[in-house]
């Protein structure tokens, strides 16, 4: 029954597609039988096979190929049993155990391929067999020379027979050239003859081998080289004595490793079956389905697509295919299809068959999303008319034979049973054949995991209502166009629409009509008119769903869509003020190089002229770069300030230093958390954890003091803090300098502080400290300024404390 239900599911004809995609023969012989797995562990193992194979093609530059592999089945078998293969076969093998190393490198990779690199990890591709071969046979299969030593010297030896033949052969064409209708040397009978004119041959001593057709050429062997002839044919009779011998061995060879080339050979066809099941699943745009091993487990498949039809739409141009989708939970038994003939029903039937197997099998499903299914242990199906004449079948007694046959194979056995039974009860009295389609459909409820079964009769689509197990579904007719949408309905009965398939295909409309008006008495159009308003009620449902989701999914497209774009423009905002930003920065020191430039070629001037003019000059140009400092302040940017309680800048973090209102790397913490190392741009600094922030604002948390354990400071806090001890590292002298001049000195030395810095300008006139207190008054990264206690040069030197 197996076996007939893969014939009217039409599996044959699928294999053979799959088999289109094999590499090689023996490839495609086992894909022509697409065996099913006898287990789900069995099943998913090829599911698994299938997957990585397809993944493994796309990476590959070309796809995996499997060139060099053939069947040498027939070879390994034929010298396991001690025969003596030819030379050709024998290259085939060598060039398959190169195939076979080639792949498994390829695939092998546990991680990403666990199940294929389980089955070319046991691969023994005998690299010394191959090289014995190759070294020993050359192209074509022929036997090489240095096959043995014996072969090498009667090769040579009958070299030089053929030639010394050849060289009398020329010399008799020369001799006797007026003898002869030809110059050419020609073959009769595997020997050198010379074509003779007939009423000379007299003159050549020789064998006549053969005369042309019209009698005035003979062609004639000389009898000078008769001998080498007879000498050649021995020579190649040992030769070939020599060859089978070497090929003998070689024979031998491969029989010694008959096992391992005989599971090589299983291998490669199951990769070669792997990758055929991979790029048809690939051409159907399938998926791959998750196989479940309870046998009660739901049906979940969405949008399938009956594959035969899949490919003879994209292969033969024929028409698209109407995708189906089907729901069974765990408590439904039997669902009934109803509609009208040619509505799809069959092909929803075939199409869940063809499913079960090819999940069984290691194919992917034609489907959307991820199919669910249990596995199937058994599909049996009672498709199409198995009238007979011969047998005396009409098309009753046909389907009853059928189905008794499905009850007589549904057993115990481990996994689900798929039942499909196209117009059960037909072709019989109606009442009768209803009555016994109920009764057949009760007892498969109760012995298979899911019956698939369409009908006509009306009784069939009420079991719903009266069994929980059972369901209806029906396929949607058009009335307005008067064909089927080929629409699968779940839920809502069908109806036949016989009248109106009858007006379509041309009915006279009389007939229509009166056959309307014995339906009104029966009720039967009543119900009809039921079943019509469900069906337009669904519809109605249907759409206004659809419309809800559409709706849903616009909005939900509107919303991704502006807050990318309020993303975007908040980036474009603070890109263009940074930009901004930098231009300004840029432009400021360009101008403070340009002013430090005519501030050094005016002091070069006044100290060669002497002139009083330079030092107004040079007292212009720095308040000018006073000015461009003003300027550089007032456009630095401000650090947003935000609430962020709980952070901690890591190592590698990117923090802003209050100080200097620029981004600086942090490069080490200290042990007490309290101090960080960080680098902007070229500087190194070191400073407080106060006195950093997040990029976006984040205040850090200043860690908990860890108890018993004193902490020493190298620096202490700005509040509480005093004068260290000046040393040189920390003095600045200035003295001498312009005002300009000592503030870039100060600058310098500032950025690189990690405590107070002493600047020593003298007392003079002032100017010098009153310039420069003034300009550290505006500096944000100095806490305060103060004079130098009296032993440090009281008020000719001044303290900076920098934050």
């Amino acid at each position: 029954m197996q076996h007939d239900t893969l014939e009217l599911l039409e599996w044959p004809r699928l294999a053979g597609q799959v088999a289109s995609f094999a590499s090689t023969a023996a490839g495609r012989s086992h894909c022509l039988d697409l065996p099913l797995a006898p287990s789900c562990a069995a099943s998913q193992r090829l599911l698994a096979e299938t997957t990585e194979l397809l993944g493994l093609d796309g990476l590959v530059e070309g796809g995996l190929s499997f060139q060099g592999a053939g069947d040498i089945a027939a070879t390994v078998l034929l010298c396991a049993k001690e025969g003596t293969a030819d030379g050709e076969s024998l290259l085939l093998v060598a060039s398959t155990l190169a195939a076979a190393r080639r792949l498994r490198r390829q695939i092998e990779d546990p991680e990403l391929r666990p199940s294929c690199s389980a089955l070319v990890a046991e691969l023994r591709t005998l690299p010394e067999l191959e090289q014995r071969l190759h070294f020993c046979l050359e192209e074509g299969g022929r036997v090489a020379d240095r096959a043995s030593p014996p072969l090498t010297g009667l090769r040579r030896q009958l070299q030089g027979v053929r030639g010394e033949r050849r060289e009398r052969l020329q010399d008799l064409l020369r001799r006797h050239a007026a003898l002869l209708q030809d110059t050419v040397i020609s073959e009769r009978n595997g020997r050198p003859v010379l074509a003779v004119k007939a009423g000379a041959a007299s003159q050549l001593p020789g064998l006549v081998h053969d005369s042309s057709a019209s009698g005035q050429t003979v062609f004639l062997e000389p009898q000078a080289v008769v001998a080498l002839g007879n000498r050649i044919r021995e020579l190649e009779g040992q030769e070939r004595d020599l060859e089978r011998e070497v090929l003998r061995q070689l024979s031998a060879a491969v029989a010694q490793e008959a096992a391992a080339l005989q599971h090589l050979q299983a291998v490669l066809v199951r990769l070669d079956a792997a990758l055929a099941r991979a790029r048809y699943g690939a051409w159907l745009g399938a998926v791959r389905p998750q196989l479940l091993e309870d046998p009660a487990a739901a049906f979940e498949l969405r949008e399938l697509r009956h594959p035969l039809l899949l490919w003879q739409e994209r292969r033969e141009a024929g028409a698209a295919v109407v995708a189906v989708s089907l729901t069974v939970g765990n408590d439904l038994r039997v669902v009934a299809i109803t509609g009208p003939n040619t509505g799809g029903k069959t092909v929803t039937l075939k199409s869940v068959g063809l499913a079960a197997l090819m999940a069984r099998a290691g194919l992917f499903l034609p489907c959307s999303g991820t199919p669910r299914l249990p596995w199937c242990a058994q599909v049996l199906a009672d498709i199409g008319d198995e009238q007979s004449l011969q047998q005396s079948l009409s098309t009753f007694s046909g389907h009853i034979r059928r189905i008794a046959r499905i009850l007589a194979a549904l057993g115990p056995e481990a996994g689900a049973s798929l039942v499909l039974l196209d117009e059960v009860g037909a072709g019989t009295d109606p009442q009768e054949g209803s009555a016994l389609a109920a009764a057949l459909l009760k007892h498969l409820a109760d012995r298979a995991r899911l019956t698939i079964a369409t009908t006509h009769f009306g009784e069939l689509k009420a079991l719903k209502y009266t069994d929980p197990r059972f369901e209806n579904a029906s396929v949607a007719f058009d009335v307005e166009t008067l064909s089927p949408t080929y629409w699968l309905q779940w839920g809502i009965p069908g109806r036949s629409n016989a009248l109106a398939i009858a007006t379509r295909l041309g009915l006279d409309p009389a007939v229509v009509q009166a056959a309307a008006a014995q339906l009104e008495p029966a009720g039967e159009g009543e119900v009809n008119r039921v079943i019509e308003g469900l069906e337009d009620e669904r519809q109605r449902q249907q759409l206004a769903a659809e419309e809800a989701a559409a709706l849903l999914a616009r909005t939900e497209l509107l919303h991704e869509e502006l807050l990318l774009r309020w993303q975007q423009q908040k980036e474009q905002s603070a890109e263009l003020q940074e930009r901004r930003r930098l231009e300004l920065e840029h432009s400021i020191r360009d101008g403070q190089k340009e002013v430090r430039r005519i501030i050094r070629r005016l002091r070069q001037g006044a100290a060669r002229d002497g002139g009083g003019s330079a030092a107004s000059l040079g007292e212009t140009a720095r308040q000018a770069g006073q000015r461009l400092k003003t300027l550089e302040r007032q456009h630095r940017p401000q650090p947003e300030r935000r609430d962020h309680r709980g952070w901690q800048p890591m190592v590698g973090d990117r923090v802003r230093l209050l100080a200097l209102g620029k981004a600086a790397e942090v490069l080490a913490i200290s042990g007490d958390g309290r101090e960080l190392n960080v680098r902007c741009g070229v500087l190194r600094l070191t400073v407080d954890l106060t006195a950093i922030e997040g990029l976006h604002g984040e205040k850090p948390t200043l860690p908990e003091p860890a108890a018993a354990v004193v902490q020493i400071r190298s620096r202490r806090s700005p509040a509480s803090r005093g004068p260290d001890v000046r040393t040189e590292g920390n003095t600045v002298d200035v003295r001498g300098m312009r005002v300009h001049e000592a503030e870039a000195a100060v600058e310098e030395h500032l950025r690189g502080a990690n405590g107070p810095v002493w600047v020593i300008h003298g007392i003079g006139t002032g100017r010098l400290k009153r310039g420069l207190r003034e300009w550290l008054a505006g500096v944000p990264y100095v806490e305060r300024v103060g004079d130098a206690e009296q032993g440090d040069g009281g008020q000719g030197c001044t303290v900076i404390w920098p934050r």
